[in-house]
């Protein structure tokens, strides 16, 4: 799974991607400061399965912290997209070619309106950030019918001729965009297109197609960036308003990098996505971070609950994506041959069952499978049962 990082210069999206990951990369409030993709490692929250058992967990990747367990995941963060990137200005076509591995998109905008539709220091409101949604939408959605309209024409001829299964070839053609059979199935279904001869699409049916497959695969999720600024509540209410049908979450990236450096630092006690971090050592802090630190707890926590970073984050994996975290484990041995407690975690698609999960863990296992035991109702399991977000699942098979 990879979460990528997209929306015009300067919005934050460095500010963000350094928040989320703490690698040191550049920011600047300069266009084009990030040209090359980076790419880290950052963390999903789970509320700790360990607590269920009455014991303590020993990761071995990801941590703990307070009542969460914080489980890796692959961030990508690429250079800002401008107005005509899908026509190639501004590096574009690059831009949007580093976004093609990404499963989610969070679209990092400035919501306080300081900069203009290039991503160029404007006054501080005067700019529309409803504009900045719409502007980026379109622009995938382009990149995608540009994809389309490349290899269409020579494409449909060939399915038409062959007398090939559409559906199928639709997925076979288009699976670097990771768009599957039952996708193109229900597309094509919900386009009225079942019954109508391939060439005979028209090049509307075909943008439409390629933007249905566009909001499927990569779906957005929006980070309402710098919205401690003046004037940015507003502007963030009227982005819920306009968009009802995105998730909107208000952040504060450079609030997130600060507790996160201070945390790091021991000066304070603070745990990803909470509203409230605990003083450890005020007397080292100058009068200029204890008064950065009460900013941000009265602007920001007190009043959004949390500085939006994991939120976003969060919300990416688990309401857009669907994504579960599942356990391996053993009824009545939660420990792996090194006597780590429950070690691992792993986030799989919806839908997976157990049979999935156990060729996840290994080939062997899937192989071999008899059945899947459910942990904490020590109930047994079918190999086509779906499993459910923080399940821990022990596999019974023949060794």
């Amino acid at each position: 799974m990879f979460i990528g990082l997209c929306g015009k210069p300067s919005a934050g999206k460095s500010t963000f991607f350094k928040a989320s990951t703490l690698m040191d990369v550049a920011t600047a409030n300069y266009p084009f400061t990030t040209i090359k993709p980076n790419e880290g490692v950052t963390h999903i929250r789970v509320e700790r399965i360990d607590k269920f058992f009455n014991v303590e967990s020993t990761p071995r990747v990801g941590f703990k912290k307070g009542n969460y367990r914080f489980v890796p995941v692959k961030l990508l963060d690429v250079a800002g997209l401008v107005p005509g990137a899908h026509e190639g200005k501004g590096m574009g076509n690059q831009f949007l070619d580093d976004l093609r591995q990404a499963d989610v998109l969070i679209h990092v905008i400035d919501v306080s309106g300081s900069l203009n539709e290039n991503g160029e220091p404007i006054e501080v409101g005067s700019y529309d950030p409803i504009k900045d949604v719409k502007f980026l939408e379109n622009e995938l959605d382009m990149w995608y019918y540009n994809i389309f309209q490349r290899v269409w024409p020579k494409f449909s001829n060939t399915v038409n001729q062959a007398k090939e299964n559409v559906v199928k070839a639709i997925a076979t053609q288009f699976s670097g965009l990771k768009v599957d059979e039952d996708m193109v199935k229900n597309k094509v279904h919900k386009l009225d297109l079942s019954d109508k001869i391939i060439i005979k699409w028209t090049d509307e049916d075909i943008k439409n197609l390629a933007i249905e497959f566009r909001k499927e695969t990569k779906p957005i999720i929006i980070a309402a960036n710098k919205v401690d600024m003046p004037g940015a509540h507003e502007k963030f209410e009227d982005l819920k308003k306009e968009f009802p049908n995105l998730l909107v979450i208000p952040c504060s990236a450079e609030s997130e990098l600060a507790l996160k450096e201070a945390d790091k630092h021991e000066l304070i006690d603070y745990t990803p996505g909470e509203n409230d971090f605990k003083m450890l050592q005020a007397e080292k802090l100058s009068d200029k971070q204890k008064k950065a630190l009460e900013f941000i707890k009265v602007n920001i926590l007190d009043k959004y609950g949390s500085t939006g970073v994991q939120q976003v984050l969060d919300y990416a994996v688990f309401n857009l994506l669907k994504y579960i975290a599942l356990f391996p484990g053993g009824v009545g041995n939660l420990t792996d041959s090194e006597g780590r407690v429950i070690p691992d975690c792993f986030l799989l698609p919806p839908k997976t069952t157990a049979l999935d999960f156990a060729f996840h863990l290994h080939t062997d296992l899937g192989t071999n499978f008899i059945r899947a035991i459910n942990v904490k109702t020590k109930m047994g399991m079918k190999k086509d049962q779906e499993l459910t977000h923080r399940d821990i699942i022990e596999i019974v098979h023949n060794k």
